[in-house]
């Protein structure tokens, strides 16, 4: 080549291509970013060398998080097995929880259940009640009252009371209680009427709540049945208005209930009608009276050998429940009005019975009640005698006027 012949310029530099430099500069980048977190990584602690130990290894893995088992101890560990949790279900705080319902209720049961509560409660309340109005007309005292009182008739004291408790139980009736005390004459019916007059005055603290009517002093004569008529449903009417005023029950006791004109009788039987206003219905009507008497002498002297047994007694009280109905059935064919009474006959007194009544009269009329002189006063009287045993004619009708002749 000549010297003086220039030589050729040497080849310009191929610039790289766009698509060789980015991966090359993120991958620049990465191992910047490496580089800084290698440096801010705390260094490990030094271990002092054990010099029987063995040299330890150079290239043992670090772990990446921190335990307190070394590296060998995690590695040998058994992987356990992750256990599932179901997810709790929660509730709001604010709202109520409710279970889930078996079966849906009727509102039929719910209503069924507070009617049986309600008519529990009426009767608690009713029963509560039936006790406080009988204790207020002390029947008990009544029953030992007749009982000490009263002569040869316990059946038939046994039945009154029954009837006064049964009807007295309650205050409010549908209609009155009628009590017709039937026998002969001297066996203890008019004694009975003065007894419980005297009662119902102590128990109702009124004496205007106590009527006694006798037909012999009040309507003696036969024609002044409408006047006498309208007396009676005037005095009748005054008692029950003040009854239902302090809200009692009265007691309107009627003797002689045989000898009331019809007039009488009707008037009666309208006064116990259902139709009344309810004043009317609170009310206890007692008549004694005399018929039917010879129904119960008979009675009483065909079963006298009865009362002697021991095994007559079921036998006597069915004969007892036979006088009643025929007793019944004779008053009804009198008069309506005993169609709603209740009948309590009145047997005959024996003759021990007879010489009581003379012991507790001697006694009233302040005698030494000396029981050989009760018995002579006694012998005097007239006498039934069957099967071993002696009723009086009459009764202890006598008595009060032998004991005055002492």
């Amino acid at each position: 080549m000549d010297r003086g012949q220039s030589s050729p310029e040497p080849p310009a530099p191929v610039a790289p291509s766009p698509s060789v430099i980015a991966p090359v500069r993120a991958v620049v980048r990465l191992r910047h970013q490496v580089r800084l977190l290698r440096k801010r990584r705390p260094p490990p602690p030094a271990v002092a060398p054990d010099p029987g130990a063995a040299a330890p290894r150079v290239h043992q893995e670090q772990p990446q998080f921190f335990t307190f088992d070394g590296p060998v101890e995690r590695a040998s560990r058994p992987a356990r097995k992750r256990r599932r949790r179901s997810r709790l279900v929660l509730y709001p705080e604010t709202s109520r929880k409710f279970g889930p319902r078996a079966e849906r209720q009727s509102r039929a049961q719910r209503c069924l259940l507070l009617l049986v509560a309600i008519v529990g409660f009426q009767v608690l309340n009713a029963i509560e009640n039936l006790d406080d109005n009988a204790l207020r007309y002390d029947l008990d005292g009544l029953e030992k009252t007749l009982q000490r009182a009263v002569f040869g008739q316990p059946a038939a004291v046994g039945r009154l009371v029954a009837l006064l408790r049964d009807y007295l139980a309650t205050h409010v009736h549908s209609r009155p209680l009628l009590l017709a005390l039937h026998g002969p004459s001297g066996v203890g019916k008019s004694h009975v009427g003065r007894l419980l007059a005297r009662h119902f005055r102590a128990v109702l603290e009124d004496g205007a709540l106590v009527l006694q009517y006798h037909a012999r002093h009040h309507c003696p004569e036969p024609r002044a049945a409408a006047g006498c008529r309208k007396e009676l449903a005037r005095r009748v009417a005054d008692v029950l208005a003040r009854a239902e005023a302090e809200e009692k029950t009265p007691l309107l006791v009627l003797d002689d209930a045989e000898l009331l004109p019809p007039a009488l009788l009707d008037e009666l039987h309208g006064l116990l009608q259902p139709q009344r206003p309810p004043r009317f219905h609170n009310a206890v009507y007692v008549l004694l009276s005399g018929a039917g008497g010879a129904e119960v002498t008979r009675f009483v002297l065909q079963n006298a050998s009865r009362a002697g047994r021991a095994d007559g007694a079921d036998e006597l009280r069915a004969a007892e429940e036979e006088l009643r109905s025929s007793l019944h059935t004779l008053l009804v064919r009198q008069h309506s009005l005993w169609e709603a009474a209740a009948i309590v006959p009145f047997l005959l007194l024996d003759k021990r019975d007879v010489v009581n009544c003379f012991r507790d009269e001697m006694a009233g009329e302040g005698f030494f009640p000396e029981q050989a002189r009760a018995e002579l006063l006694a012998a005097q009287l007239s006498y039934y005698r069957v099967a071993g045993r002696e009723f009086a004619v009459t009764g202890c009708k006598q008595v009060v006027a032998a004991v005055n002749l002492l």
